[in-house]
């Protein structure tokens, strides 16, 4: 007897990948920015990060569970919601931070919209936020050094002087408060002089250098630069992620920095500053690992050029301009909500249609 004629909507032929492979892969890929964040940080690093992991699977068990569908935590999509969680803050919290975040992540984030692969903006994103925006002391107060935090090390002797707020800060903040009036003017005689140098110290290559390897303060996942790229190189290897959405972010971030975001104001940025922008907080961990998530970002390949720039011009305007330091989350949030507008305009159409 022969077997019936089945008809299915597109796409007909399968990659060979699965959602379980690409999480797990993804995993693989973080593993470094976890190691180097045990390395600078000590093990409160890991427990924070094992919170916000277990936390994660157990919300999604719950859930899965109430709403009577198929227990699925194998698949590694929520181990990956509270890795990113957990690297999205640091190491001086407490241990209940990264447990609301994830619990967050995946129940509002995540199943309110429907579950995997339904969700319109980054789960762990969106955890990070509700964080930001509800303990927002905690979330950017009680920093913690590394062994040899490269803001400590600086060579400038003023560095001595200054308050435990700047010495204690992630780069990004202590930039921001460099150029701040109320802040040069309380340094005294000689205030812009001495801002001014400490600034070409934050950006010169001692600094950048440490920044490149990991030993800046910051969130657990995010301080070191060499980490992240490995596994998003791994990741571009793989064929997980696409190489658009990071590399326009990327160079749209490095661009408008070395345009606007000099000591002086508007073309006075040096070489280096744009380095700097790219290295510090948590630039590389949003551009290859939450803005490349394939649920939340565009379709077509003219879309993610779009997305990226999009990312890139956020961050620039939030850190330069606005009331953050940092403006990943935001921007990769923002960008999420207008992927079906980007989509619209950029999605190629079926030959012969109109």
């Amino acid at each position: 007897m022969a077997k019936p004629f089945l008809v299915t909507v597109a796409p007909h032929l399968h990659g060979g990948t699965s959602v379980k492979s690409v999480m797990w892969n993804v995993v693989v890929a973080l593993i470094p920015a976890l190691l180097a964040g045990v390395y600078f940080f000590g093990i409160e690093a890991l427990i924070l990060t094992c919170y916000g992991v277990m936390s994660a699977i157990m919300t999604e068990a719950i859930i899965l569970a109430f709403r009577k569908k198929t227990i699925t935590i194998s698949d590694g999509s929520a181990v990956v919601t509270g890795l990113l969680v957990s690297f999205n803050v640091h190491t001086g919290v407490p241990w209940w931070i990264p447990v609301v975040g994830s619990a967050f992540a995946i129940a509002i984030g995540k199943h309110v919209f429907g579950g995997l692969g339904h969700n319109i903006v980054n789960p762990a994103l969106l955890g990070r936020v509700f964080l930001v925006v509800s303990w927002p002391a905690i979330m950017t107060g009680n920093w913690q050094k590394t062994v040899m935090n490269s803001i400590n090390g600086l060579s400038n002797q003023s560095l001595l002087d200054l308050p435990e707020q700047i010495t204690g800060a992630t780069p990004l903040a202590v930039l921001e408060t460099l150029q701040d009036t109320v802040f040069i003017e309380s340094l005294g005689e000689n205030a812009r002089v001495i801002s001014e140098s400490l600034y070409q110290e934050m950006i010169s290559f001692p600094t950048l250098l440490n920044t490149f390897l990991g030993n800046i303060g910051g969130c657990i996942g995010e301080i070191s630069a060499i980490a992240l790229l490995l596994g998003g190189f791994y990741l571009l290897s793989k064929k997980i992620i696409e190489w658009r959405i990071p590399f326009f972010y990327l160079f749209t971030v490095a661009v408008l920095t070395y345009l606007l975001g000099g000591y002086d104001g508007f073309m006075s940025a040096s070489y280096n500053l744009p380095l700097f922008h790219i290295l510090s907080g948590g630039l590389l961990l949003g551009a290859l690992f939450m803005a490349t998530d394939p649920v939340t970002s565009p379709v077509s390949k003219k879309g993610r050029i779009l997305f990226g720039i999009g990312c890139g011009l956020i961050t620039v305007i939030i850190r330069l301009y606005g009331a953050y330091p940092e403006g990943v989350s935001f921007a990769i949030l923002i960008m999420n909500l207008l992927v079906p507008l980007i989509d619209k305009f950029t999605y190629s159409r079926p030959f012969g249609k109109k």
